[in-house]
């Protein structure tokens, strides 16, 4: 099961609209999908799941793929985070 950490861009984090693409990206892939805040993990495919996690700007998450096709699923989606989920990156 591949996994990877990236760091969360989004100047206001993980709210309702960003988490909403995550989850319906991580949907798209058709695998198992999850994501992980301070050792917690959660369905990435449900957008409530991923709210609970309660993720802030520049907070670590894991984002772990299962299935066949899981290393091209998880590039597309860390690079999905990394980019800021359709909102772009706070500048420093």
């Amino acid at each position: 099961m591949p996994s990877q950490t990236v760091t969360l861009p989004n100047p206001t984090g993980l709210h309702a609209r960003p988490a909403k693409v995550f989850a319906e990206a991580a949907a798209a892939t058709g695998l198992t999908v999850t994501v992980a805040k301070d050792g917690r993990a959660v369905n990435a495919r449900s957008v409530l799941s991923v709210l609970t996690l309660d993720c802030h700007h520049g907070d670590d998450i894991t984002i772990t793929v299962e299935g066949e096709g899981a290393e091209h699923a998880l590039a597309g989606l860390v690079s999905l985070v990394a980019s800021g989920l359709g909102e772009g990156a706070a500048t420093a």
